[in-house]
């Protein structure tokens, strides 16, 4: 949150566009902390009467609100899980490919990476999340500052590798097979339907882990259509991988897909496994 030195700096700074940019920001942020304590809000409320046993007017007196505020706050404020991925502003990311066009090299995004990057960004604006986007080069390292979504296997940037180093649920393994994704903790090794036999079926990574007071979700598929199946899992199951109780949370969700390479369904295939805070 900004103090009291933080915004006399924007009061006083004597560019009108740096102060533009800068009361914008922080009015983002503050949008944010205000969606966030709304989901802290409704989530209370609803302790308070599941652990508690207070009837909602018990809770309305308590907290100086009437019966139909708190039926109110307990229908139009986030859900629980929205806190899946952090408070926000969230930062999505997808591979930045190179490829030849005209005998020029050129950057571009996969179909399925940018499908995948949608559907998160409806999904978070629906959870009353702030977005932003960003690509991650071939030779990126690091993930951004604050909330975020990586969207990248091993294969296309060392920041995939570094975070999947440092899981000890499910890793990445290359052999003359092809690409998996392994199991540690049931000692399995999952692999491809699409790359195996042609089957229009693949595989993708789900981690959400929290690293310095903030969220990384990590997604990679198998192929680029993998990572779009997560997505849309993700969509209707959000509340089924969201743990509050969590340091890591990691799962492998499967797709099928049609000819065009769109995902048509998905579903839950190893997971959710979680290591406590």
């Amino acid at each position: 949150m900004a103090t009291e030195d933080e915004f006399d700096a924007i009061r006083n700074d004597p560019d009108p566009i740096r102060r533009g940019q800068r009361a914008g920001e922080l009015i983002a942020v503050y949008q944010q902390r205000s969606a966030e304590l709304a989901r802290l809000r409704r989530a209370a409320i609803e302790q308070a009467n599941r652990d508690l046993g207070l009837s909602f007017s018990e809770i309305g007196d308590r907290l100086g609100l009437t019966k139909g505020r708190i039926s109110q706050i307990r229908t139009s404020a986030p859900p629980p899980e929205r806190a899946f991925f952090g408070v926000g502003p969230v930062a999505i990311g997808v591979p930045r490919r190179i490829g030849l066009e005209e005998g020029r090299e050129r950057a571009f995004i996969d179909s399925n990476d940018e499908a995948t990057r949608d559907s998160l960004q409806r999904k978070l604006s629906d959870l009353s999340l702030t977005t932003t986007q960003f690509g991650i080069n071939p030779d990126t390292e690091q993930v951004p500052a604050g909330d975020c979504i990586i969207v990248c296997g091993p294969k296309s940037a060392p920041v995939a590798r570094h975070l999947l180093a440092d899981d000890p649920l499910l890793a990445f393994d290359r052999s003359e097979s092809g690409w998996s994704i392994i199991d540690r903790r049931e000692d399995g090794r999952h692999f491809s339907p699409f790359r195996t036999d042609g089957t229009r079926k693949d595989i993708g990574y789900l981690s959400r882990r929290i690293s310095d007071n903030r969220v990384i979700v990590h997604i990679a598929g198998i192929t680029a259509v993998g990572s779009e199946g997560v997505a849309h899992w993700l969509n209707t199951n959000l509340a089924t991988v969201y743990d509050p109780t969590a340091q890591l949370t990691d799962c492998i969700i499967e797709c099928e897909f049609d000819q065009d390479l769109h995902v048509t369904g998905s579903w839950l295939l190893v997971g959710p496994y979680s290591v406590a805070s």
